[in-house]
Order: structure tokens, then sequence, then C-alpha cells
């Protein structure tokens, strides 16, 4: 990175800046554990560092970047020998904020919800996770996903409708 002019590195740090946060939060809905996170974004942004400066050339710069932390998720998931539900923690996060609803009920029903979004398509699945497991907007899951917003739309609205046949449940528009 010394021999970087200082255009490429300020590229880089604003990009580190601005994907660390949801790649955190996405990785650790993936692995499970804050350590475990944080070691696979770190690898990503090691190995996003080491391809910079070809990146910059890239028209799909953000989609190759979500490509390399996809990897790095597999990677450490076989690292560590384990394959979590990655949406556990969230079902049960969901159930201890409800306070006012059954939290059994609630649990139920996010863990229900969960396994039906983990057989989906690896899209559909990630615009899923973004969209409502991190409250991304589907701008902003676009741009994570590095992808057009009308993409995660379709993968959206695809998801609904299957989800909706899993969970036995009418598709609504």
């Amino acid at each position: 990175m010394s021999q970087w002019d200082p255009t490429a590195r300020l590229s880089y740090w604003a990009f580190h800046a601005n994907r660390r946060p949801s790649y955190m939060r996405f990785a650790y809905l993936q692995l499970g554990s804050d350590a475990a996170a944080e070691d696979a974004v770190d690898a990503t942004f090691d190995s996003i560092m080491n391809e910079w400066l070809r990146m910059l050339h890239m028209d799909r710069l953000d989609a190759y970047a979500w490509t390399i932390l996809k990897q790095r998720l597999v990677d450490r998931q076989q690292w560590y020998g384990t394959w979590p539900e990655p949406m556990e923690t969230s079902a049960f996060e969901a159930a201890l904020k409800e306070a006012h609803a059954d939290r059994y009920e609630v649990l139920t029903d996010t863990i229900r919800f969960y396994s039906a979004v983990s057989r989906l398509a690896e899209r559909q699945r990630d615009a899923v996770l973004l969209r409502y497991g991190l409250q991304c907007t589907p701008g902003e899951a676009a741009s994570v996903m590095g992808v057009d917003e009308a993409t995660v739309r379709s993968q959206l609205g695809q998801a609904h409708r299957r989800l909706a046949r899993m969970l036995d449940t009418s598709a609504e528009s």
C-alpha cells in the first residue's frame, strides 16, 4: 500500500470505512460469533487490499468485493468445522426485543422463518438477510452486493413468493 498513489489509498480506506460495518453484521449472521466475523472480514479486506489497484478498473468493484467476502465466510466455516444456522442468533434477539408479545411464539415463528430463508437460493437469501436481517434498504443492499437496486427488488420478490409457499401462507404483493 505504501507504493500506491494517494488517491488509491484514500479510495481503499473510504471503501473499507463504508463496507466494513455491513460486512461485519452479515458475517456475524453467517458465523454466529464476533470473533469469527472479525476474522472473516479482516481476511476479506486483506484480499481486497491485495487486489485493490486491479479492482479500481472493474465495472462492478462492489460485486467482486462481495464475492470475496462470501468466499472468506465459506473458508471460515470450513476452518472452524461448523455450519451454524446463521439466523438462530437473530431469532433469539427478536424474541428478546418483543416485550409485549409471547416470546416463545416470536422465537418459534422467527426460527421457522429463518429456517425457510436458509433454503432460498444464495442471492435471494443474501437479499433477504441484508434487507430484513440487517434492516438495509433495497438500495443499501444493492450497494453492498454490488448489483442494481432492481436486482435486489427482484430477488426479494422471488424470495417472498418462495417463502410464502414454504411457510404455507398466501403471497401478498
